[in-house]
């Protein structure tokens, strides 16, 4: 790191520490709902700053890239098809939320079916976060940072050395922001740092295909180059050989999405934290429209970098790519190798301090979420009914530092040397997904399904899940040969899971009375006059995306 760089890096992460302190000093962080829900303050600009933020890191940056540089535009769906579930937090579940008044999912889900179904989830949140989530994250920032800045070659240390040393570094700045700054700090810096992401990804994007084109027609003309050289890497819906196989769209893929964005605790606890209904729905209707133009930071650059390796044999990203065990380029280094080949020096600290930030909002988000978890639903309700505010939030900090530890640990244990990490990654969160979708879901919208059904739902949709992802037998085994891909087969374990709820209910395996929500009347809950129809036209646009690039 030359001294450009490193100026530019320093200069960008110093303001956004100031201007988080400036934006957050005299916050409530001594209560449980000032520390883990902003006080029910955050305004819509904030919420979708996070939401963006919180979701915009490295395993899209470093992960979604490599897949597209693998697959082609047909791996957008995990951006595009985000618009429409965000769509629907707005219209459908947000109202529902707010009113309850929960910071939590599973206090929802003890108000619905019981304790021991509030303790279960929260118990299954904290894990996969903390061996899931946390240490993907993790492992491709310090991955992608590797790349782009060479630093095990100016450290004179292995790659996987290196890694080691970024996780120690990313996990203890980042603990630092949740355990002490709580939910409010952390909105804002991921504000800051979402605006930083926007402009440095679109100049990636932007630096890339200059690069592709050269001295011919510039963006247009690279994208007339990449499309000649490959017809099938700006279609939409993938082939039977990739990833994201067209008809996956409506089975795996759409209910990962659809839970990640409406009922996953890491996400929408920044919603729970909306000042009013209205500002709720502004900020995840404005979140919707930017995960629609995702793909052109974290798809299209795949795509840019696919090109100059595999058709314009462009040395220095070959060589910073390289190639797997098995002879493949190896996509996951293909972000970082691009950064690296088309920024300019005084850009580069800068884009590296974007990365950090990013993977430091998505880190100390799910370490908040983790937090808030063990903190409401685990230590207030079964270790410590009688503890103080201060104790409550002590526990929290506590879980935070616990959950950072074991996720540095199992970063490179199962990431590393593995390609195509983002569809692992994916079929990975589906284990834990699949089971609390169906759960949720049933509970939102059926008023007789009982604790009893929704045990066993959980109980089963995690061997299920577990069953078929780790016992599948490969590409030659009963997964595939029944189910041709992972993905159908989450289909169709979470429409057994439906089914299997609804069969006890109808077996009399039911509540006494009807569930009927309670108004905690926390929140003003007018919506936003507008929000059905922006909603709307979100969505068209969203099929209209795929419209136009299906052909």
């Amino acid at each position: 790191m030359n001294t450009v760089t490193l100026i530019s890096f320093l200069f960008f992460t110093g303001m956004v520490a100031f201007l988080t302190w400036w934006k957050t000093r005299g916050s409530d962080v001594d209560t449980d709902e000032g520390y883990f829900l902003a006080g029910r303050s955050l305004t819509g600009v904030f919420i979708a700053g996070s939401l963006l933020l919180t979701n915009l890191s490295t395993e899209q940056l470093v992960g979604l890239n490599a897949d597209s540089f693998r697959d082609g535009l047909s791996v957008m769906c995990w951006e595009v098809v985000a618009g429409i579930s965000l769509v629907i937090l707005a219209l459908v579940f947000l109202p529902r939320y707010l009113k309850s008044g929960i910071a939590t999912i599973p206090q929802f889900l003890e108000e619905r079916y019981g304790r021991s179904v509030r303790a279960l989830t929260a118990g299954i949140f904290i894990v996969a976060y903390m061996l899931i989530l946390l240490p993907f994250v993790l492992f491709l920032g310090a991955n992608g940072l590797n790349s782009m800045l060479s630093l095990n070659e100016k450290f004179g240390v292995s790659d996987y050395q290196m890694i080691w040393m970024l996780l120690v570094f990313i996990a203890s700045l980042g603990g630092a922001y949740a355990i002490f700054g709580g939910l409010r700090a952390i909105a804002v810096s991921d504000t800051f740092n979402g605006a930083g992401l926007l402009i440095g990804g679109l100049m990636i994007t932007y630096f890339s295909l200059q690069v592709v084109a050269g001295d011919e027609g510039g963006i247009s003309g690279a994208l007339q180059k990449i499309d000649a050289a490959d017809p099938d890497a700006f279609r939409s819906l993938g082939a039977s050989d990739e990833s994201t196989h067209w008809p996956t769209l409506f089975t795996g893929v759409l209910l990962l999405n659809f839970f990640y964005w409406t009922t996953n605790q890491q996400i929408i606890q920044r919603t729970f934290g909306a000042k009013n209904l209205a500002e709720g729905q502004k900020g995840v209707l404005l979140a919707a429209f930017f995960k629609i133009l995702a793909p052109l930071i974290l798809v299209l650059p795949g795509i840019a970098a696919a090109y100059l390796v595999v058709t314009a044999n462009d040395q220095q990203m070959m060589d910073a790519v390289g190639t797997n065990s098995d002879g493949d380029w190896n996509s996951s280094q293909a972000y970082g190798a691009l950064v690296a080949r088309v920024l300019p020096e005084w850009l580069l600290g800068f884009f590296a301090a974007v990365v950090i930030g990013s993977i430091l909002s998505t880190f100390n988000s799910v370490l908040n979420s983790a937090a808030t978890l063990f903190s409401l639903d685990v230590y207030k309700q079964y270790i410590r009914p009688d503890a103080t505010t201060k104790q409550v939030r002590f526990s929290g900090q506590v879980c935070s530092f616990v959950v950072a530890i074991f996720a540095v640990i199992a970063a490179p244990l199962v990431f590393y040397g593995r390609d195509g990490v983002f569809s692992f990654f994916q079929g990975l969160n589906g284990v834990y997904f699949i089971p609390l979708a169906s759960v949720i879901l049933l509970g939102l919208f059926h008023k007789t399904a009982d604790g009893r059904s929704a045990m066993a739902a959980l109980i089963v949709g995690l061997v299920l899940m577990v069953i078929g992802t780790f016992f599948g037998g490969g590409d030659d085994g009963w997964l595939a040969s029944t189910f041709v891909n992972g993905f159908h087969y989450m289909g169709a374990v979470f429409a057994f899971l439906i089914a299997m709820q609804l069969v006890m209910v109808a077996m009399g395996i039911r509540r006494d009375s009807p569930y009927e929500q309670r108004d905690a009347k926390l929140v003003d809950l007018t919506p936003w006059k507008p929000a059905p129809y922006v909603g709307g036209v979100l969505v068209l646009v969203c099929l209209g995306v795929y419209a136009f690039f299906a052909i």
